[in-house]
């Protein structure tokens, strides 16, 4: 951070009191979310109690920039928003217990700062989003009695269970001598709790700072990067509506998760640009590396191609969401979930932008269900090759040359059929292939459950010896696809299967076949699987 430094950077430590009396805090929009969790506020919570009785506590760093009346928050946002929190329970226990003077001083100092030209007063945190920052209020406002946020709201839902924690612990802490203690904390927070507080003089850097300093062993998801990037690039009369566009995409993955958002900014880009390592996302879009082959979007480029191409990636996803895509290229989409492939999602959104895709996507899975059967499809080297397809198709407007270019990939019939055959498989592959087989297709309708006749757990099964049941029971001629989700009760041997789950079966299923085996052994095993891969050779090579 040398360079920084040396642009005139003000630093200086401030008692927690003066810094927030002195301050309107804004939370920018390159910033996180607030995102502690309740393990990190009961940390943060029981340090500073445990320091009420030092002469000063060091509470960390903080890095702001002057923007027009407020000072926008470049690192520090979880600790100042986490502190404000911690003020407005000592503020609302004040109320309730009679210090009115002392949750003045409160409210003053850390919670709402006046408007001297309005005579109004305004809050001294302030959160970019909308919502959020409703929440954010309320809770300074109203404490306990504040607006429940509901599940799932994200960082509205985290502020509220922080607040809840800090509140329950406080009241715990207050109960030997509430007047007293009371004191005692306002004063700490106040006088002798110390951040160390770099001022930037240059609000225009602060994205390249916010950067910096993220990218120099902070836990900062690569989404916050983009993020970041994209917001230093937007005019500032647009940044809010940059912003929200951003969260509109980003609030469509799972909250727990970055990396499903990550990954779908990978497969979108790949489809024009090609090839691009997870690690290598941030600095291939930013700009931070250069390429004689391919090219990045601009910033604008990359939040409207992100829009363009979610509604389609989304059905991918989740393939009973609305959406472009037809009835066909669902049952493409569920097949490849169903068989957790997600490496050719660029290359499927490459073909399904062309006039007729139908051929396209059938080729793909068609390939990718060869290749799984003889071998694997997890190597790097396999990923790169589909995402450089994706942006040849993209390019060319066709798919034709596949058949050529991944001809090494494509196994023979013959091959196919004796890997189905003898190979063991785990669960999702074979119901994916039992379901191919009995819906007679290669795009299933349904997938139903899959059982073993002879259940991994059965040591006492005639016909079997241990070194068998471990051999041929994961294998095709040992699955049987049922509508029943649990394994019925009595259908632990041969005959209980035919009585009891045999009745459940899937529509399409051979229920006379196995009916015609008076035992089930090895050689039935066997004999099943030789059938079940012969009618698969001939769904998947007509």
């Amino acid at each position: 951070m040398g360079n920084i430094l040396k642009t005139g950077l003000d630093a200086n430590a401030s008692s927690a009191g003066s810094l927030f009396s002195s301050s309107v805090f804004e939370v920018p929009p390159f910033q996180r979310e607030y995102s502690w969790s309740n393990d990190e506020v009961k940390e943060f919570f029981g340090d500073i109690q445990g320091a009420l009785d030092q002469d000063s506590y060091f509470l960390g760093l903080v890095i702001i920039t002057e923007e027009k009346t407020r000072r926008q928050i470049v690192d520090g946002q979880q600790r100042i928003v986490t502190l404000s929190l911690l003020a407005a329970a000592l503020y609302h226990e004040a109320q309730k217990r009679g210090r009115d003077a002392l949750a003045d001083r409160l409210k003053a100092d850390f919670l709402r700062s006046i408007n001297y030209s309005t005579d109004q007063t305004d809050p001294r945190v302030v959160l970019t989003d909308p919502k959020d920052n409703e929440t954010l209020q309320d809770i300074l406002d109203n404490g306990s009695e504040a607006k429940k946020a509901k599940d799932g709201e994200g960082v509205s839902a985290q502020m509220r269970s922080s607040y809840d924690l800090i509140s329950r612990s406080l009241a715990v802490d207050l109960s030997a001598d509430p007047f007293k203690r009371l004191g005692k904390w306002t004063e700490f927070i106040t006088h002798k709790l110390y951040f160390a507080v770099f001022a930037h003089p240059d609000p225009a850097t602060v994205y390249s700072l916010f950067e910096v300093i993220n990218t120099r062993g902070r836990d900062l998801t690569t989404a916050d990067l983009l993020k970041n990037y994209i917001l230093s690039q937007t005019k500032e009369d647009y940044k809010l509506e940059v912003y929200g566009r951003w969260q509109s995409l980003s609030g469509a993955f799972p909250a727990s998760s970055s990396t499903s958002f990550v990954q779908y900014i990978r497969h979108a880009v790949t489809v024009d640009s090609g090839h691009v390592l997870p690690r290598d996302l941030f600095a291939f879009l930013a700009g931070r590396t250069k390429s004689a082959s391919k090219e990045p979007p601009s910033a604008y480029g990359l939040l409207d191609l992100l829009e363009a191409r979610f509604p389609l990636y989304s059905q991918m996803v989740d393939p009973t969401l609305s959406g472009p895509a037809d009835d066909f290229a669902l049952r493409v989409f569920s097949a490849l979930n169903q068989l957790n492939v997600i490496t050719v999602r660029p290359l499927m959104m490459a073909i399904s932008d062309l006039v007729d895709p139908r051929k396209g996507l059938e080729y793909v899975l068609k390939l990718v269900v060869r290749r799984m059967v003889v071998g694997t499809l997890g190597t790097g080297n396999i990923e790169r090759r589909f995402s450089d397809a994706a942006r040849r198709v993209a390019d060319e407007k066709s798919w034709a040359f596949l058949e050529t270019e991944f001809a090494d990939l494509n196994p023979s019939k013959e091959e196919f059929v004796n890997r189905i055959e003898k190979r063991s498989f785990n669960k999702g592959t074979l119901t994916f292939l039992r379901s191919s087989i009995i819906g007679e297709t290669i795009v299933p309708n349904e997938y139903e459950t899959l059982h073993f006749i002879l259940p991994r757990t059965v040591t006492d099964w005639g016909g079997f010896d241990d070194d068998e049941r471990s051999i041929w029971g994961p294998r095709i001629g040992n699955s049987f696809l049922s509508t029943e989700s649990r394994r019925p009760e009595g259908a632990l041997t041969w005959v209980g299967f035919k009585e009891v789950l045999l009745p459940t079966a899937a529509d399409g299923e051979w229920i006379d076949a196995l009916n015609g085996y008076n035992i089930w052994d090895v050689d039935a095993v066997k004999s099943v699987g030789e059938d079940l891969a012969k009618a698969a050779g001939e769904i998947w090579y007509d």
